[in-house]
């Protein structure tokens, strides 16, 4: 993957804030970012990337060179490598500018579950695009391990059990919240608070999103 090259030395991002919005979005495992990243798709035209499932189908890619080590890290809920992700993302952004597609015609991108650390998010700043602010679906574990077990029954996912479901608490509480009290510091995070019904989550999203960026973003 020659993008992962020139990653570590590149200090001019490859995208312009003029092309390309970026909201990250982040929030607890199980908070519920998948479900309103695909309703904020349908209202709005983003393209949502999920940095989860792009490792996810990586590591299951025929002759990944990345395969083994990704599927290390997400049995131990821990992160991978930086350099593998924001390549993986900034591969995923270029291939939808670039498409024909008539969708994200305004190269509007959320990325789900990114940055999962401070370091992962100076960088892809530095290297791909700043992002306008975080979007920040604030959850109490109680109710995201309740979620999280629930949906294991049916997932598939080898990282939806107790024991992987606390894991991935504790790295979210030591290496995601110190970005969104970054972010925060900054004045670039929404918060919403994710423990209602997803319809009324979702309602309270759209009006902090129009706050931020106009009903015609």
């Amino acid at each position: 993957m020659s993008t992962i090259d020139n990653l570590k030395d590149r200090t001019t991002p490859v995208f312009s804030q003029d092309d390309v919005t970026v909201i990250f979005v982040l929030g607890g495992p199980g908070a519920g970012k998948g479900t309103q990243c695909e309703r904020l798709v349908s209202k709005y035209g983003f393209a949502h990337l999920s940095a989860g499932d792009l490792l996810r189908a990586e590591q299951n890619r025929p002759n990944s060179e990345f395969g083994s080590l990704i599927r290390e890290h997400i049995r131990n809920g821990t992160i991978v490598p930086m350099e593998v992700t924001i390549a993986l993302l900034e591969s995923s952004m270029r291939t939808i500018l670039t498409s024909s597609s008539p969708t994200n015609t305004k190269g509007k991108f959320l990325i789900d579950g990114f940055p999962r650390k401070l370091d992962q998010a100076h960088k892809f700043e530095e290297a791909v695009v700043p992002a306008k602010f975080v979007l920040f679906f604030d959850c109490p574990e109680a109710e995201m391990e309740r979620r999280l077990m629930e949906r294991g029954k049916t997932s598939g996912r080898e990282d939806d059990n107790a024991e992987s479901i606390r894991k991935r608490f504790r790295t979210f509480v030591e290496t995601s919240m110190p970005v969104v009290e970054y972010f925060e510091g900054q004045d670039r995070v929404v918060k919403v608070d994710a423990r209602p019904e997803p319809a009324s989550v979702f309602e309270t999203t759209t009006v902090e999103l129009e706050k931020r960026l106009g009903k015609d973003f």
